[in-house]
């Protein structure tokens, strides 16, 4: 059976029988690590005066906030500035950013975006400001990937700012399927909630195109005057919007439990009835009526899904103003 055409009332039985709980039972640590904020002083710690130059920018640097699909925050990549065991605590890093149920899936994501420019060492670091100085931010990027770790330097905002993943499993242009892509299962999901709309509400959540993918003006927060696509949250019932909040819980899952802790707080300030769910019809690829292209955005949240012709995504999210 298609796993996109299951009725309404299948689905919330299944949502309160507890649809989310692998994943978020999954997204707890289960051994004790360093913290990330705490590797990235090590790093900062080991490097000499040359590698400063390199990868360290002032706490204000226009860079620091920068997001895009594909690009290096720093000409030099680390294979060229940094040494095998600070490269490695790299990864360490990157592992601590993420929650220990899909870090093997990011870094398959990682490596095979990757492996044309040479893998994990073709990505750049940034440094900004100093750590314990309570402004200071580290940022890892490459194809498919804005990371970023600030110790809640940046307040207000989750993940330190907007952030970027995605990927091409079969090549630049997927199947209406998405085979082996690490983050289809979060279209998947949507779709379920997608399901469970009834027919008025599906033409509400229903939109012509997506917005354009244009850096960070693809994430640039509305603010409460916003103008958003789409079904509010508002016109759900109850059992509707708790679906809603796990479709959140899903695009959350990779990232460490800090951090899901702080996006779920701003969001919950934002208020979630006054989020808004839109799906793009002309963006359908295949024409099966999967969409592939669709956000959750609010006031302070811009969550955009981009799955055509490969996977994109961009978040951001932060205390609404």
């Amino acid at each position: 059976m298609n796993p996109m055409a299951f009725s309404r009332r299948q689905f919330l039985l299944q949502g309160a029988a507890g649809l989310t709980a692998p994943l978020l039972g999954a997204a707890q640590p289960t051994t004790q690590a360093p913290a990330a904020e705490t590797q990235v002083a090590q790093l900062y710690q080991s490097l000499d005066e040359a590698q400063r130059s390199a990868i360290c920018l002032p706490w204000d640097h226009p860079l620091r906030l920068k997001v895009d699909n594909n690009w290096h925050i720093r000409p030099k990549r680390l294979r060229e500035v940094l040494k095998a065991d600070q490269q490695d605590l790299v990864r360490q890093i990157f592992d601590s950013l993420h929650s220990e149920a899909y870090r093997r899936e990011v870094w398959r994501q990682f490596d095979h975006d990757n492996k044309r420019d040479g893998g994990f060492g073709s990505a750049s670091i940034a440094l900004f400001g100093e750590p314990g100085s309570g402004r200071f931010e580290f940022v890892l990027t490459g194809r498919h990937c804005t990371r970023r770790c600030d110790g809640d330097s940046e307040k207000g905002t989750a993940f330190g700012g907007p952030i970027f993943y995605g990927h091409a499993a079969r090549g630049f242009n997927e199947s209406p399927k998405h085979e082996e892509n690490a983050y289809w299962f979060q279209a998947k999901r949507a779709n379920e909630f997608f399901q469970a709309l009834d027919g008025k509400q599906r033409e509400m959540a229903l939109c012509d195109t997506s917005r354009d993918e244009d850096g960070n003006n693809t994430v640039k927060l509305q603010g409460a005057a916003g103008k958003f696509e789409g079904l509010r949250f508002a016109a759900l019932s109850a059992d509707q919007r708790e679906l809603g909040r796990q479709v959140l819980a899903d695009l959350l899952a990779p990232f460490r439990q800090s951090e899901v802790n702080e996006a779920m707080q701003l969001i919950e300030a934002g208020g979630l009835e006054n989020l808004h769910a839109a799906f793009y019809k002309n963006q359908d690829l295949g024409n099966d009526g999967v969409w592939d292209v669709w956000q959750i955005e609010g006031p302070g949240m811009v969550w955009f899904f981009r799955g055509e012709p490969h996977v994109h995504c961009w978040a951001h999210i932060a205390k609404p103003v």
